[in-house]
């Protein structure tokens, strides 16, 4: 097919990128911080690390890992949030030869065991705040090897321990736990951990460019989440089209080891986390944010240096305009304000133009496609209400539900093909064989249309999937779990507009029990299910609209019928 979008790229950026570059991530990795070793990495609560440091640590803790026996390949889970540790980690299991699971640190016990079930995790390094969860799980899991990260493990002996101390004991965010040690299972400190691990020598891994690098789980049509298999092959050439196309943006600053981008959102997440492998290949520094709800010390953190890249989902964009002190912030180095995650609005487009006076550049993507897919152009001007271009060595087809390309211009559904693009899921067969069209294209469930200059709008979602704050929900698997509280006979899960959110979550519900009640159903949402996973509304009905074969119509229940 013709790449019609190429006459429209920015000068400079390649029309491809060499996905086989490098044979592994870590080799990639392991350049960057050879090559940067005495420029700064990341910074959190005023603490830094340099690439040296990043590179001895997660040398040690991944010599620690390889000391364990895990089987080559095995599935390490990382449960952190945006803390040095989470880089530290990451590095580690792909120089040892394994593959990273990441889990979202608020899950609930339900959701964390299946994905440790699911991925077949041996291993997993979680935040103390977090192990009560994991305790309540982990006897049904594969898992034989804990390592327990406190906050200020990195952070320096002495105000290392006080924030460990402060986070434990003055605001008590770390409730209590018991990990059994059945079957010779092993709980060990993180930084126990790394003193074990200076000790031997690190392995260099030797792997394959099709091995998983990642299993990343993205929402499941099924009701539960699945792992899309991103192999080496996927994040290197990822991360080199980020590279491809963002740099030109950074031009200005000259020595990129100065670009400094902010890490607010969860690195756990595959936008975040493309964007923090291109900081390491940039040789640029992080500013990590752990806590990004907390507004106004997100504001005071951005006062203290220059900030050239800041990605957010459109909510974040917005939370920070509605910030009085952040109006008077030095905005004269931003170089890209990238939204990505969920739709970005114009309205908070151009707000965010009049405040800062930087373009809100759109991009799209999945957890299928390492994060971005396509982008606007960074020389933009404009908000352009379009996802944009697709990257350098990435197909976008329009197709319709046969799987054949549809004239320019014509609504179908948005199909893509390219190095980044994930072979399929893990042991997912069935659902393998649905995500792809014969000639190769994954299909992504979104309805689009391109237009002669290659750019493509959004204009539905063929799936049913809600997108709160930039995070994906399907409406089965909160069915199945209203389903199972006491008093519910029946229920649909609705996502509807939102001005914060995007979109929120809107459960109707059929009772059996007359005596239910909407805190009720609540209370049993905010034990089962992940904050942005709850419902905002609920309404009760006496029956709910379907098809003569008994599918509920949930179109019907969005328009209000």
């Amino acid at each position: 097919m013709e790449r019609i979008w190429l006459k429209n790229y920015p000068a400079g950026v390649p029309h491809d990128v060499d996905a086989d570059a490098y044979p592994s991530v870590a080799q990639m990795l392991e350049e960057s911080f050879h090559r940067h070793a005495d420029s700064p990495f990341s910074v959190c609560m005023d603490r830094w690390m340099s690439y040296r440091e990043l590179d001895r640590l997660s040398a040690r803790l991944g010599a620690w890992l390889q000391g364990q026996g895990l089987a080559p390949g095995a599935r390490v889970a990382i449960m952190l949030p945006n803390v040095p540790q989470f880089a530290v980690t990451m590095a580690a299991v792909l120089r040892a030869g394994y593959t990273c699971v990441n889990v979202n640190p608020l899950y609930t016990a339900r959701e964390l065991e299946h994905q440790l079930k699911d991925s077949g995790a041996t291993a997993i390094v979680i935040l103390e705040n977090f192990a009560h969860t994991l305790a309540e799980v982990i006897d049904h899991t594969a898992v034989q090897h804990v390592a327990i990260a406190s906050m200020g493990d990195l952070l320096g002996a002495w105000y290392g321990r006080w924030i460990t101390f402060a986070v434990r004991h003055l605001a008590k965010m770390v409730p209590a736990y018991e990990l059994p040690l059945t079957g010779g299972r092993q709980v060990i400190s993180f930084k126990r951990a790394l003193a074990l691990g200076e000790r031997r020598t690190l392995t260099p891994a030797r792997v394959a460019p099709d091995t998983p690098a990642f299993l990343q789980y993205t929402g499941g049509t099924t009701g539960l989440s699945k792992g899309a298999v991103l192999t080496q092959r996927n994040i290197v050439a990822a991360t080199l089209q980020a590279e491809a196309w963002f740099t030109p943006a950074l031009g200005k600053i000259g020595d990129l080891s100065r670009a400094n981008s902010i890490a607010a959102l969860p690195l756990y997440h595959i936008f975040a986390l493309t964007l923090c492998l291109l900081a390491i290949r940039q040789g640029s520094r992080l500013t990590l944010i752990p806590n990004p709800r907390d507004i106004p010390k997100f504001v005071e953190v951005l006062k203290k240096r220059p900030f050239h890249m800041l990605p957010a989902v459109n909510t974040l964009f917005n939370a920070l305009l509605q910030n009085p002190q952040f109006r008077h912030l030095d905005f004269s180095q931003l170089c890209v304000a990238q939204a990505g995650g969920m739709a970005a609005t114009e309205a908070t487009a151009q707000q965010w133009k009049a405040v800062t006076g930087a373009t809100m550049i759109e991009g799209w993507g999945m957890s299928e496609t390492c994060a971005i897919g396509t982008n606007n152009p960074v020389n933009s001007t404009a908000f352009s209400g379009s996802i944009g271009l697709p990257l350098p060595g990435i197909d976008i087809a329009i197709k319709d539900d046969a799987g054949a390309s549809l004239p320019i211009g014509s609504a179908g559904e948005i199909c893509i093909k390219g190095p980044n693009v994930m072979p399929g899921y893990y042991n997912q067969p069935e659902e393998n064989a649905k995500a792809f069209t014969p000639d190769g294209f994954m299909r992504t469930g979104d309805i689009g249309v391109m237009d002669e200059e290659g750019y493509t709008r959004i204009i539905d979602r063929k799936k049913d999937m809600i997108l709160v704050s930039g995070f994906n929900v399907f409406p089965n698997e909160l069915e199945q779990v209203v389903a199972l509280c006491p008093g519910v006979l029946e229920c649909a899960a609705v996502g509807v507009a939102d001005d914060k959110q995007g979109e929120a979550i809107k459960v109707f519900v059929v009772r059996s029990d007359p005596s239910l009640t909407e805190d009720d159903v609540v209370r049993y949402c905010h034990e089962h299910l992940t904050g942005y996973k709850r419902p905002k509304y609920i309404e009760f009905r006496d029956e709910l609209p379907k098809t003569n074969v008994g599918k509920i119509l949930r179109r019907e229940l969005r328009d209000g019928k």
